[in-house]
């Protein structure tokens, strides 16, 4: 497998350059804005990177050059920890506030922002309600209620930032599009826990703790107690089926040194099928299209002795019964041989209505964990908190690109509620 990267001011550009060099026969694997370099960077164009692989006669004895070219074959930088990689687990010792601290920060200077406003629109209206002809006694009897109630106008003052700060939680929610249901409950765990005089830094780590228990634990993919293990992905078209599949896969074999087979059901796509064929045989795996569930029998009985099955599958819109009948079958045979796992796969960017359907219609199939695709292509995250309400279901993964093996990592439930509630964004 010769795998080589080529750059052009356009995806055409630089898949003819490819094509030149590799052949007409060449496999795109990724593609990729990159941004120049140097001295006056910022005024050049940005150029298309692709990635183009192409097979070669078989070759004995280099396995580990052709695992080596799957980290290499979609990253422009040397992989040394690959983002499906577990994140690091914070010291038991740090606290909230230092895990909250850009977030604080960012909250504190909106509200610093939202007052200076209000200020300003105070000091207007003051200044109109003023009157030249005062007699000198108000100001006296001003002054007085000051000097008596200096403690009721310091609560008052307290009480108004706590709701300010309730309101820019709020609004920054809806910005991500979290359903009003849901919004909903988190601001009437946000009334109970506010008390007059309340830290801000206090109310803060606790709605950031809430909103975390909110995500739960994802499920640990742990050794099964039998092989193989059957994997399967679902899920409508387009949302990343096939190269969710690959990434994952690269995971268990050049970093878990698992034995691990391909299948694919997805008989309606043949780019589909030779783009899973061309990681198979990058990664030195076994690879297979299933037509009929017959031919599905024979493969899991084929790959006994692997540790892993991963399993692509056609995508289907939630309302043809029919395909999903057909898929629940498939599925279903599938849990009579082999411990089985299935992952839902969705899109940030699909609308929250469409993936309830999606949802439901899956429901019926098979019971399922959540992989989330496509979160560089939204800034708003709140479906994931709607989905695994919704769903009463774990996420397991989230992507954000297309290159393999690196746009893939466990879900972390700390980074996406920094994100909803406003903090961590670049």
């Amino acid at each position: 497998m010769i795998i080589k990267k080529f750059t052009g001011k356009t995806e055409a550009e630089a898949t003819e350059a490819a094509q030149k060099e590799l052949g007409k026969g060449v496999v795109i694997m990724s593609v990729r804005q990159i941004k120049p370099k140097g001295f006056m960077s910022s005024f050049k164009a940005k150029l298309v990177e692709v990635t183009a692989a192409l097979e070669e006669e078989p070759q004995r004895g280099v396995i580990a050059r052709k695992k080596q070219a799957m980290l290499t074959a979609s990253a422009p930088e040397t992989v040394t920890d690959t983002a499906s990689a577990a994140p690091p687990v914070p010291s038991a010792t740090r606290s909230i506030e230092e895990k909250l601290e850009n977030l604080q920060t960012l909250l504190e200077s909106q509200l610093q922002t939202r007052q200076s406003q209000l200020a300003e629109g105070q000091q207007t209206r003051a200044a109109g309600q003023n009157s030249p002809a005062g007699d000198g006694h108000s100001g006296e009897t001003e002054q007085s209620g000051r000097d008596t109630a200096p403690e009721a106008n310091e609560n008052g003052e307290q009480n108004d930032e706590l709701m300010k700060f309730r309101q820019l939680i709020y609004d920054t929610m809806v910005e991500n599009e979290v359903d009003e249901k849901y919004l909903g409950k988190v601001m009437e765990e946000i009334d109970k826990i506010q008390k007059p005089n309340m830290p801000f830094d206090y109310l803060l780590a606790s709605i950031y703790q809430r909103m975390i228990l909110k995500f739960g634990k994802s499920e640990e993919d742990t050794e099964g107690s039998q092989r193989p293990r059957v994997v399967t992905f679902i899920g409508p078209t387009g949302v990343g089926k096939t190269t969710t599949i690959a990434k994952i896969a690269s995971h268990y074999v050049v970093d878990q040194k698992r034995q691990v087979a391909l299948l694919t059901l997805d008989t309606y796509r043949i780019a589909a099928a030779e783009q899973l064929r061309t990681y198979a045989n990058i990664l030195m795996v076994p690879f297979r299209v299933v037509y009929t569930r017959e031919e599905l029998a024979d493969a899991i009985r084929d790959f006994q002795e692997y540790e892993y099955i991963l399993v692509d599958t056609p995508g289907h819109s939630p309302q043809n019964r029919e395909q999903l009948g057909n898929l629940k079958q498939m599925l279903a045979q599938m849990k009579q041989m082999a411990e089985c796992r299935f992952y839902l796969v969705l899109s940030a960017t699909t609308k929250y209505r469409d993936l309830i359907k999606i949802a439901d219609s899956y429901r019926q199939v098979a019971d399922y964990q959540l992989i989330f695709t496509k979160l560089d292509e939204t800034e708003a995250l709140g479906n994931l908190l709607n989905m695994r309400l919704y769903t009463d279901t774990t996420i397991a993964y989230v992507t954000h690109g297309q290159n393999v093996p690196d746009d893939i990592e466990p879900f972390n439930p700390q980074k996406t509620v920094k994100k909803l509630l406003g903090g961590g964004r670049q």
